[in-house]
Formats: structure tokens, sequence, C-alpha cells
């Protein structure tokens, strides 16, 4: 992938995180966190709606093709990112833990798929 290539797809992926956020917050959820970054992780968006703390991951599409959005590895060093998280913030401690999954395509609202997988 060319630099130029690389940067679109970057500003696209910043652009569903924010759509992602929005379409949260619409829906009553307080945004506690956006790219949470570890280092053993990033958490695209940490959410919290009552008594839930969703981890959230975003995945930008710029075709209709959902594949294989999030492999073992990867839902590994998320939930890593969400220990971590939970480490920093002990208020986060008593909630019920959920791990999200959000798809954005063009021309379409986001998708909140609620408990995508389970650690």
């Amino acid at each position: 992938m060319t630099a130029a290539g690389r940067r679109g797809a970057y500003r696209f992926g910043r652009l569903a995180e924010t759509l992602c956020v929005w379409s949260l917050r619409l829906r009553g959820y307080h945004v506690l966190a956006r790219r949470f970054d570890a280092g053993v992780g990033e958490i695209d968006i940490v959410a919290r709606r009552r008594g839930v703390l969703a981890v959230i991951e975003v995945k930008a599409r710029r075709r209709g093709d959902d594949g294989d959005l999030l492999r073992p590895r990867q839902r590994a060093r998320i939930e890593r990112a969400a220990s971590a998280f939970l480490a920093r913030r002990p208020e986060c401690a008593g909630l019920d833990v959920r791990f999200d999954l959000m798809v954005v395509q063009p021309r379409r609202p986001p998708r909140h798929v609620v408990d995508a997988w389970r650690p």
C-alpha cells in the first residue's frame, strides 16, 4: 500500500470511530475513552451505559465484505487492554464488562454487534 493509501485508510478509520462515538452517545452511552493504548493492546472505544462497561472494537470497511473481522490474537490483545483499563480506572471495577464490535460501511449507519465475543 502506498503512503497516500495508508493516510486515506487512517482517515477513514478515524471517521468511522467518530461516527460510532456519536451513534453510541445518541443511544445513551457515556464514552469514557477513545483509542486507549495500554501498551499491550489498544481499545478503540470504551463506553458505559447503566451497569455495563462496553469495550468496543471499530472495523471500517469500504466494501460490504464483513469476512473474519476479529481474529483470536486481536481479541486477546483487546482483552489485555481492557484489563489494563480496569486496573487504571478502579471506579469501573464493579461494572459488567462486555466486548462489542461496531462495523462501519459507506452509506450505512454504524452496525453495533453487542456482546460480539466473550473472553
